[in-house]
């Protein structure tokens, strides 16, 4: 066992939760953003690749968070995830505010 002190599970969950916020965020973008295409809805494919490329994104710096959150714990320091709380965010919104439309549109 290392000498440093190990913080606990709780960093290796929110790794797994990042992971599948982003999984699921790139693949939900691509299949709505194929189904608009299929719906001859292409403006709203925008939106929905642009949750799609915030999932890639996210996913990208899955490790460099990890890291950043394990160093964090070890230090007792808060850690600033504001960039990664905002790329969710503004996925999540992207694909709401799509399917709204997409919605709406198709029930007309």
């Amino acid at each position: 066992m290392s000498g440093e002190p190990r913080p606990g599970l709780h960093s290796e969950r929110t790794r797994l939760a990042w992971v599948r916020t982003a999984v699921t965020m790139a693949g939900a973008g691509i299949g709505a953003a194929g189904i608009s295409v299929r719906q001859d809805l292409v403006a709203l494919a925008v939106p929905f690749a642009a949750a799609a490329l915030a999932g890639a994104v996210l996913l990208l710096r899955t490790g460099t968070r990890h890291r950043r959150l394990e160093r964090a714990l070890r230090q007792r320091r808060p850690l600033d995830d504001r960039l990664d709380t905002g790329v969710a965010w503004a996925g999540a919104l992207a694909v709401a505010a799509a399917a709204l439309v997409m919605v709406l549109t198709l029930a007309l």
